[in-house]
């Protein structure tokens, strides 16, 4: 009795490894929800939360005081190589937002240090307002892992678009453009 005992013991504890291995896998793997809810067409409604502003001491800002406005969201951070690249891109598109009073780029700078951060917009010449995520609790939100990504919202609060990766001004205008005609 003792002989078959130990089989069935085995096979239920590898078992268990392997159910525990999957789930640890299904818990760490991207939120991919709004990915799949914009590629349907659909206009999910953009997560938000209240963060410090960039070298305003005491100020915070959220996607929500936007409403009306169309909003490029766009995390990054001083230390990402593709940022730096995509940096005159979104400073284009936040002048032609502001040119016609339709928005902004709003910048979310991912689990970096303020002064560095503060640097790379001097250094960058980027006029638009960034939020300090220091914990990343709304990179979380959307899902964000890798740098940059930007998320298009429109007048609504809704997300038109997205790029996990390095914006071009070729999404940029396409994207704008869905986002204003609402």
């Amino acid at each position: 009795m003792r002989r078959t005992a130990f089989p069935l013991v085995a096979v239920l504890a590898v078992a268990a490894l392997v159910g525990l291995l999957v789930y640890g896998v299904a818990a760490r793997s991207e939120d991919k929800t709004l990915d799949e809810a914009v590629k349907k067409g659909q206009r999910p409604t953009a997560p938000d939360l209240a963060l410090p502003v960039l070298g305003a001491r005491g100020r915070t800002r959220s996607v929500a005081d936007l409403r009306g406005k169309v909003v490029v969201l766009n995390f990054w951070a001083s230390w990402c190589e593709p940022c730096k690249a995509e940096a005159p891109q979104l400073e284009r598109a936040q002048k032609r937002l502001q040119q016609d009073g339709a928005g902004t780029v709003l910048g979310v700078t991912f689990r970096d240090a303020s002064s560095d951060s503060e640097a790379f917009m001097r250094d960058h010449g980027l006029t638009y307002p960034s939020v300090r995520d220091v914990d990343g609790k709304l990179a979380q939100k959307y899902g964000t892992r890798a740098l940059p990504e930007t998320f298009i919202i429109d007048r609504k609060g809704r997300v038109v678009a997205l790029s996990r990766g390095q914006v071009d001004g070729k999404f940029l205008d396409r994207a704008l453009s869905a986002a204003l005609e609402n």
